[in-house]
């Protein structure tokens, strides 16, 4: 059991180092890189914002927002296309990419300290996920960074790729 708990933390700071400084130490200023710049600049999400780019989905979380976005990390892309025995080209080429990403995404700007354990929010492909909280979880999906702020909304990095 230790064990586990030390290669969760191991995980969560290999994560946490991830994200550059500046998108981290935004503090009380407001943040100046929208959701994609933010996601960009952390340098762990290059299949989510490669997905985003195949979706048409890019100019949508630069606009004005705000959104919350439940981002999954490379490495939860990776073991989806292991479940689903695909590659990342097999995965950007599906009919049904747009409505999987839009699935991580939430009209308005919610925070972890606004979370209710069981509560259902409505994502923009029109289905609800369920919050979870000890652990923090978004359906079945760990939450391994939450509240990394930007100039149009917050990012919650997550350990799973959530399919509607």
């Amino acid at each position: 059991m230790k064990r586990k708990w030390l290669i969760l933390g191991m995980l969560t700071l290999f994560i946490v180092g991830s994200f550059s400084l500046g998108a981290l130490a935004e503090g009380k200023a407001a943040p100046e890189k929208d959701i994609v710049e933010t996601a960009v600049d952390a340098g762990d999400f290059t299949t989510l914002t490669a997905a985003l780019e195949k979706a048409g989905l890019v100019e949508t979380l630069k606009g004005d927002g705000p959104f919350t976005v439940f981002a999954p990390t490379d490495a939860a892309f990776e073991t989806l296309l292991k479940e689903l025995d695909i590659t990342a080209d097999e995965l950007l080429a599906r009919d049904d990419l747009k409505d999987i990403l839009l699935y991580h995404v939430v009209d308005g700007k919610i925070m972890s300290d606004s979370l209710e354990d069981g509560m259902k929010v409505k994502t923009l492909n029109g289905k609800k996920v369920k919050i979870s909280l000890d652990p923090t979880q978004v359906n079945d999906a760990n939450v391994i960074m939450a509240d990394v702020k930007s100039s149009n909304g917050v990012i919650h990095v997550i350990d799973k790729v959530l399919l509607p």
